[in-house]
């Protein structure tokens, strides 16, 4: 594509580049609430971001190859962010009994609480979500996971844990249009997942 969808003679030509304009404004919103909590705890967006990720994922998840991953930046940055944490008291860190170079993050109980205050950052944007039917959020959630999967396909973010990525999902299955082989059960798209513990990457052919 040659022209910008910021070019505003060209973003007001059709409805696809308004889309990527208002996805931009949504980013940039995300942005500034998560700078605002960040602001409150005297920390900065990507400590909370990990701090919030520490919480709510399990013990293999919770290393700084897999949070580096996570976050789409360097080993030497995350650990930079991990050394100002623990610094702060906020995390611990695990060290592994066959390889003292290797250790699992765990929050401290004044980390947890910080994460637990921080990940209410998003708040906001339930309001204008509960305005909308049922039906019209399933859609919208397809139309954002399908977005999320070509990112991911054309490496632009990394890491996703997200029913259409994972192993055990079977789409356009005899049972239903979503399908869980882990659980074998039909999924309604209601029950799509975009983060979901159970996930094994599937590899793409």
């Amino acid at each position: 594509m040659e022209n910008s969808p910021f070019d505003l003679d060209f973003q007001n030509s059709n409805p696809d580049n308004r889309i990527i304009a208002a996805l931009e404004r949504i980013s940039q919103s995300f942005r500034i609430m998560l700078w605002n909590e960040s602001k409150v705890h005297s920390l900065t967006p990507i400590q909370i971001q990990t701090l919030i990720f520490l919480q709510n994922h399990s013990a293999d998840k919770r290393t700084v190859t897999y949070l580096a991953l996570e976050f789409n930046i360097t080993k030497a940055t995350m650990s930079d962010t991990i050394k100002i944490l623990s610094q702060k008291e906020l995390i611990t860190r695990e060290y592994q009994q066959q390889d003292s170079r290797s250790y699992t993050i765990h929050l401290t109980p004044k980390g947890r609480e910080i994460a637990v205050q921080t990940s209410l950052f998003t708040n906001e944007l339930f309001v204008p979500l509960a305005k909308l039917s049922p039906s019209e959020k399933e859609r919208f959630l397809l139309n954002l996971m399908g977005i999320i999967r070509h990112l991911q396909k054309t490496g632009i973010i990394n890491l996703q844990r997200m029913c259409f990525t994972c192993v055990h999902y079977s789409p356009n299955h005899n049972q239903g249009e979503h399908y869980c082989n882990l659980l074998n059960i039909k999924l309604e798209t209601s029950d799509l997942r975009i983060d979901c513990p159970e996930h094994e990457e599937k590899k793409d052919k």
